[in-house]
This record gives structure tokens, C-alpha cells and sequence, in this order.
């Protein structure tokens, strides 16, 4: 190479890094700002002054991962491997009867091996519990994702023994439906579980007191949508117990009495306010509850809201 050909050569590698430098810095093409910040969820550069998309697309330097994300509702909290039962390759051709054999096997010694020893079984047999005990109730995922780290927390506290398996997971579901403000009564509960309601209420004082839940007392206001729901209510209906709630409890009626039986006394009586009316037994049988105990609720209710009947 000659020397003015090495000099051109020179020449061209100074302008493509000069021009390479002031890529790496860009101006906001609207105005002289160079301001310019970069939004890590999206990838963008945008203008700090006026809001303006400057590049788009830059490539995330950040962690990545693939696969299913981790879970605490199953025992080994989704970190398994699973072996497809459709006897298919990745093309979705048919393996053969040799090969089949073989993925059964692997299949049966898979899930042998998932639960190493007694004490992951009955973590399975518990968390699979919580998870049929949800769906029943129709509760939504976070609540399952709670019930099965208080299990975890009651099972590394040993607070599991003396106690059955079913009772604490139970337990652990309805501490987990306080918590995240999803009402489900005991009564609710107890029907969808293979324990009675005594021991559920005695299982869940004795974790919570244990692990230091701080657990809020349930606001009958929120029962009052399912229920009128339920009893096929107009949303005056639903206003106006929620008022009847409100208005009582600000007076101190409410303090020592079951949320459901106040929230099934204040439905019956806005039924009646609002000529939607419902018998006792109805309402009742929605709330789980004694007609006994909405004619006394009710009649407090209305006494203390200057009504009478």
C-alpha cells in the first residue's frame, strides 16, 4: 500500500469513529437539548425537556430468563422438569413404540423422584389442598400465593404438629383471604374443606397468634356486593346497606358482632327501604346465618338509624 493510500485509509477510520462518538451521544432533534434519558423497561431515549422518543428499540443490557416463573403453591415451587405426555418429537412426529416405553418410564420415575421423602409429600398433599380449596371458592391467585407461604412459614415453625395437614392448610387459606381483603366466612370455608368448623377456628387462632399475623377486623361492607348479587339485588339495594353498615358502626353497634350476620341484617333491611324486599330466611340462607341473628341485628340497625318498622 502506498502512503497516500494508507493516509486515505487513516482519513476514513478517524471520520467513522468521529461519527460513531456522536451517535453514542444524541441531541434531541426538536430543539438544542441534549438531555436525553433512557427508559430501561422499553428501550427508548427520550428528551427530558419535551418528551420525545429520540431512538427506540436499543437492546436491554439487563438479566433475562426464560421458562415459567416460580410459584409457592407448588412444592417444589415450579423448578421441575416435565416430561410432554403427547409421545410426540419436536416436530410433532409420532415416536416409536420403543421410544414411548421409555418416556413412560422416565415419566413414573419423574414424578418419584419430585417428592424425595415424607415431608415433601405432605407439602404437596397440603398445597394441593389449598389450591382445590381456592378454586372452589372462586378466590383469585394472590390469595393461593399467600395461603401457601403462611403453610410454609406454620411448617418451618413446626406448628403442624399435634394437627392434621388439612386443618392448618385450611387455616392458612382463610388467614390468607383476611389478608388480602377477600371475605370468606368460616361457614364458606368449612363447607369447600374436609374439617369441621371448630377446628379451623382454633387452628387459625393458634397460627396467627404464632406466626404475628396482624390481621384487621373484616368490614361487613364487603360481603354486601356478593350477597346482593346472590339475592339478585338492584345496586340501590347494595348503596343503601352499605350506608345502614357505615351509619351503625360509627355508633358502636358493630363492635363483638359477626360481620356476615351485620352485612345480612343491613342487606334485609335496604331491601325493605327499597321495596326490593326479601324474607329473613332468604337472606339467611345467602349469608349463612340464623334468621335469629338478622332479626336482631336488624332491629338494632334500625333503631339506631331512627327507623321504625
Amino acid at each position: 500500500m502506498t502512503r497516500p493510500s494508507r493516509q486515505r485509509e487513516r482519513q476514513r477510520e478517524s471520520e467513522t469513529e468521529a461519527e460513531t462518538e456522536q451517535r453514542g451521544t444524541p441531541t434531541c432533534p426538536e430543539g438544542s437539548s441534549e438531555n436525553i434519558v433512557k427508559d430501561a423497561d422499553r428501550g427508548e431515549l427520550i428528551c427530558e425537556d419535551c418528551g420525545l422518543v429520540v431512538e427506540e428499540g436499543n437492546i436491554d443490557p439487563g438479566q433475562s430468563r426464560v421458562g415459567a416463573p416460580t410459584t409457592q403453591t407448588m412444592h417444589d415451587k415450579g423448578l421441575t422438569t416435565t416430561i410432554d405426555w403427547k409421545d410426540k418429537d419436536a416436530y410433532g412426529r409420532s415416536i416409536s413404540s420403543k421410544k414411548r416405553s421409555q418416556m413412560h418410564r422416565l415419566r413414573k420415575w419423574q414424578e418419584r423422584i419430585r417428592t424425595k421423602d415424607a415431608g415433601e409429600r405432605n407439602l404437596q398433599f397440603a398445597l394441593s389442598e389449598i389450591d382445590r380449596m381456592a378454586s372452589a371458592l372462586g378466590v383469585p391467585r394472590s390469595v393461593r400465593e399467600v395461603a401457601s407461604v403462611i403453610y410454609r412459614r406454620a411448617l418451618n415453625e413446626d406448628l403442624i404438629r399435634g394437627r392434621s395437614i388439612e386443618g392448618v392448610a385450611t387455616a392458612a387459606l382463610y388467614a390468607a383471604c383476611r389478608k388480602e381483603g377477600i371475605p370468606r366466612s368460616l361457614e364458606e370455608i368449612s363447607e369447600v374443606s374436609r374439617v369441621e368448623r371448630k377446628e379451623i377456628g382454633r387452628t387459625y387462632r393458634y397460627i396467627s397468634q404464632e406466626l404475628g399475623l396482624e390481621m384487621k377486623p373484616v368490614d361487613p361492607k364487603k360481603y354486601v356486593p356478593r350477597f346482593c348479587s346472590q339475592l339478585e339485588l338492584s345496586e340501590e339495594v347494595e348503596s343503601k346497606a352499605a350506608e345502614i353498615i357505615k351509619t351503625t358502626a360509627e355508633k358502636g353497634l358493630l363492635s363483638g358482632k359477626s360481620p356476615t350476620g351485620y352485612a345480612a341484617a343491613a342487606i334485609y333491611a335496604a331491601s325493605l327501604l327499597c321495596n326490593e324486599k326479601k324474607t329473613q330466611r332468604e337472606v339467611a340462607d345467602v349469608a349463612q346465618v340464623t334468621e335469629v341473628t338478622i332479626r336482631n341485628r336488624y332491629q338494632e340497625q334500625i333503631e339506631a338509624m331512627g327507623i321504625h318498622s
